[in-house]
């Protein structure tokens, strides 16, 4: 049995931790320790949506989610798979949401790592007005960003949105792009998701 304690781990960080303890196993058992309801539902429902058998209980003010990983049929493999290498993902602000801004932030932040996390990535990331902080002066996301542009995800920046902020020389990933381009590559696309 493997056990993950994500006790004291906010969103996305539980779930994450769930899948990588189960993709690194055919078969088994995978124990996990949460410590708040919301993260306990959110790796019963990703159980779940990969079709796996699960039981939870709790100790207190600790959850623990036994899954039970057994190898699935092929067909079932194939349908959990998604076909998104056409999808574009247009990030207009370095928050994510209207409410409370530093919860925005937050959110934006753990949107952009979780990226990192997923097998399937979008062709492309299109970042204009305020969104082109999170690709010049935003550490953190610079790192995560960098990583997706390593497998292969184009990061693009609108150049007018660059300079209007005077960020035209702190591009810290990826490419300068044009008002052209960004609507190009999103009628071009399957599928857009605008955080």
């Amino acid at each position: 049995m493997i056990k993950v304690n994500a006790i004291g781990q906010t969103c996305p960080m539980p779930v994450i931790m769930t899948k990588n303890a189960l993709k690194n196993i055919t078969e088994g058992t995978v124990e996990v320790s949460v410590d708040n309801k919301i993260s306990k539902e959110n790796i019963e429902k990703f159980s779940k949506e990969m079709g796996y058998s699960f039981s939870s209980k709790s100790e207190g003010d600790i959850f623990l989610i036994v899954i039970e990983k057994k190898p699935l049929p092929l067909s079932i493999n194939e349908s959990v798979e998604l076909e998104n290498d056409d999808t574009v993902i247009v990030i207009a602000s370095d928050k994510m949401g209207d409410g409370d801004s530093a919860l925005g932030e937050t959110l934006m932040k753990g949107f952009i790592y979780t990226l990192t996390e997923m097998e399937n990535l979008p062709k492309a990331i299109l970042f204009y007005n305020k969104g082109v902080f999170l690709t010049a002066s935003n550490e953190s996301t610079i790192k995560d960003l960098k990583t997706l542009e390593e497998r292969g995800v184009e990061i693009l920046s609108c150049g007018a949105c660059l300079n209007f902020y005077h960020l035209e020389t702190s591009l810290g990933t990826g490419s300068v792009t044009n008002m052209y381009n960004i609507i190009e590559q999103q009628m071009k696309a399957k599928k857009v998701i605008r955080p």
